[in-house]
């Protein structure tokens, strides 16, 4: 370390790094802690491996009549055995993660839906000794290492820092947004009041499993628009086009396609990536956007190979691949991508060009390297761009008339755009506290794992599980793959990128040159190089805050104060 003051900032920043990483696995301890601390790593290890594989092996099944399943749509019972049980015709309904929001969300029978909620909620209950035990050894572990909880050993190289630091967001988000869960839940209890009457039918209360089902009948209340005719408007082709020529013009780049070059799949398209203006080069990309047997299935960015500065001063220059999994176009009709698929793509292509605008000398600090509580910001503040009306109608064209798409579809879509959005947010901010609750805390032993999550869900989410008892913890994956002391870590993100835009792009114009380059230059460009809060603070001028994303939620909401 004598020679530390020699060094430049990010070779520092990497001495840095890769000391802590030999010490967080045990290079400073002795022969006996080293062998404990290897003990309980492959303990973990067999717990997260048979933690997941009860969620992915639960074969539990609940039996309806079709007529208890009143509100599903055909295609759902096609996925389904049916048997015969007492001369009555069944339905059998596996109890996973795809029914348990199916049913819940469109069921209209509440009984129907307070079953499945039962039965979902009490899968997998091996994994809450499991858990248990986890929780016990990640803090053991934490602390043969020199740390207070297993959150302080996670959170050192994070953005965050500091478990004080994810709690004080996670609170101040809590406090803000509570009541404003409270008024929607009030408002959604109106609806199920009124439905109840108007069957004739007393009413019993408002659950946990009414949550979802009137949330989707509100919403189709007051946004009813047909998702198929916006898909219409974008026909994959030209819709490509237009959001790559948006992302030109905001980078200030050149995105060529790059005909002739090898590549694994004739779907796949290769770009190459110049300055806007100038003879210099930035990077490769490739999509492969089509679904295919064999190919990994979900949408998602990989980086082909990381730039990085060469002994000889020169670069390798960066190369990533964007996959999807769209249906191909047929003779008749080409793909159109619905909004999700047009979000996606930007959000994907967020990831992509943070690993090509990024300048760094080590290819371990290169574009989306970044620590995992910021990794996600540049993606999601792209996304935001679906949403601008001028953007949809740049990039709208009817797949048969060649019209945009008209200006009242787009301001319905907008406007429905956080409707549901509070509940979700809500429920991340309890698995975020949760995760602290568990993961930070020095007497982990003490801790009951379903008795805590069950009673920071009454009091945050507002959930009211009426008379039955549940262990829904035992199917929270991220607990144990590896989001430990991280779940807070998507929040985190989205709210520096909804600042990001809010306060930049959308202020000053989504046109303006400026903005885009100084986004380049002072998020994208460093990569992990520096702390990303002091690329934020470059970037806006001022430390972050959340008062843009509480405004996504709540346009009315009065912040900063």
């Amino acid at each position: 370390m004598a020679e530390m003051p020699e060094l430049e900032d990010e070779d520092k920043r990497l001495v840095r790094l890769y000391e802590r990483r030999f010490r967080n696995h045990g290079l400073g301890l002795d022969n006996e802690k080293r062998k404990r601390l290897a003990t309980i790593l492959n303990r973990l290890t067999e717990l997260e491996v048979r933690f997941m594989c009860n969620i992915n092996e639960n074969d539990s099944k609940v039996m309806f009549t079709r007529e208890e399943l009143k509100g599903l749509s055909s295609a759902f019972f096609e996925t389904c055995e049916s048997i015969v049980d007492d001369g009555v015709e069944k339905v059998v309904v596996a109890a996973n993660q795809s029914n348990y929001f199916s049913v819940l969300g469109q069921v209209k029978r509440p009984e129907t839906r307070k079953r499945m909620y039962a039965a979902y909620k009490t899968v997998c209950p091996d994994n809450v000794l499991m858990l248990q035990e986890a929780i016990r050894l990640r803090l053991e572990k934490a602390q043969l290492l020199g740390y207070k909880t297993h959150a302080d050993f996670v959170l050192g190289d994070q953005m965050a820092k500091t478990p004080d630091n994810v709690l004080a967001m996670l609170e101040n988000l809590e406090s803000k947004m509570k009541p404003m869960l409270q008024y929607r839940f009030e408002e959604l209890e109106i609806i199920k009041k009124a439905e109840m009457k108007y069957a004739n039918k007393p009413y019993d209360g408002f659950y946990s499993w009414d949550i979802s089902y009137y949330s989707n009948l509100n919403h189709q209340l007051e946004y009813e628009y047909d998702i198929d005719k916006v898909k219409e408007y974008f026909p994959i082709k030209h819709t490509i086009e237009t959001l790559l020529g948006v992302i030109q013009k905001m980078l200030g780049v050149r995105i060529i396609k790059a005909d002739g070059v090898s590549v694994w799949h004739s779907d796949v398209e290769a770009y190459e990536v110049w300055e806007k203006g100038e003879p210099k080069f930035v990077g490769h990309f490739y999509l492969d956007l089509y679904a295919r047997k064999g190919k990994y299935g979900s949408a998602t960015m990989m980086s082909i190979r990381a730039g990085y500065q060469k002994l000889d001063k020169s670069r390798e220059y960066p190369a990533a691949v964007l996959l999807a999994g769209f249906a191909k176009s047929t003779p008749s009709t080409p793909t159109l991508l619905d909004h999700d698929d047009l979000e996606t793509f930007m959000h994907e292509m967020g990831h992509v060009f943070h690993e090509l605008c990024s300048l760094t000398k080590w290819s371990r600090f290169h574009g989306t390297r970044v620590e995992h509580d910021f990794s996600e910001a540049p993606s999601q503040m792209l996304e935001n761009w679906c949403w601008e009306p001028s953007v949809l109608a740049c990039i709208s064209s009817h797949y048969e008339t060649g019209c945009k798409i008209p200006s009242e579809l787009v301001q319905t879509m907008v406007t429905a755009r956080n409707d549901n959005a509070l509940v979700d947010r809500m429920s991340n901010i309890f698995y975020s506290l949760y995760d602290m609750a568990i993961h930070n805390t020095t007497n982990a032993a003490d801790i009951d794992v379903v008795e805590l999550y069950n009673a920071m869900r009454r009091d945050i989410s507002l959930y009211n599980d009426g008379d039955l008892y549940t262990f829904g913890v035992a199917t929270v994956d991220h607990y144990m793959d590896g989001y430990d002391a991280k779940y807070y870590s998507y929040l985190w993100s989205e709210i520096y990128s909804a600042d990001m835009f809010g306060s930049r792009f959308l202020k000053e114009g989504l046109d303006k040159k400026q903005t885009g380059m100084d986004y380049r230059k002072e998020i994208l460009q460093p990569g992990a190089s520096r702390d990303p809060m002091l690329s934020l603070e470059l970037f806006l001028g001022r430390k972050p805050n959340s008062d843009a994303f509480l405004r996504l939620l709540s346009p009315d909401l009065q912040v900063g104060i």
